[in-house]
């Protein structure tokens, strides 16, 4: 049984994920990521980003420096 996270705005997932929508490849932080890890276009955002719900993984790599974030979200979803 899973619960409800709320996301941690890290940045993790704008960072790790190839959104092909908005030609953002996986490993680059997303143009659209505010300095302060908010999504500037978060009403008019991708099917891809909508679909992606904060989990466990978030809580788990959440002491990580950023760039390792990224580093491990890579690793376990073959990006």
């Amino acid at each position: 049984m899973s619960c409800k996270i709320d996301c941690l705005m890290c940045g993790t997932c704008c960072t790790a994920f190839d959104i092909k929508e908005i030609d953002k490849k996986a490993g680059e932080r997303c143009r659209y990521l505010s300095a302060d890890n908010l999504c500037t276009i978060y009403d008019k955002r991708p099917w891809g980003c909508k679909g992606y719900r904060p989990d466990e993984l978030c809580v788990l790599v959440s002491t990580l420096k950023d760039e390792d974030k990224v580093k491990v979200y890579r690793n376990i979803y073959g990006v």
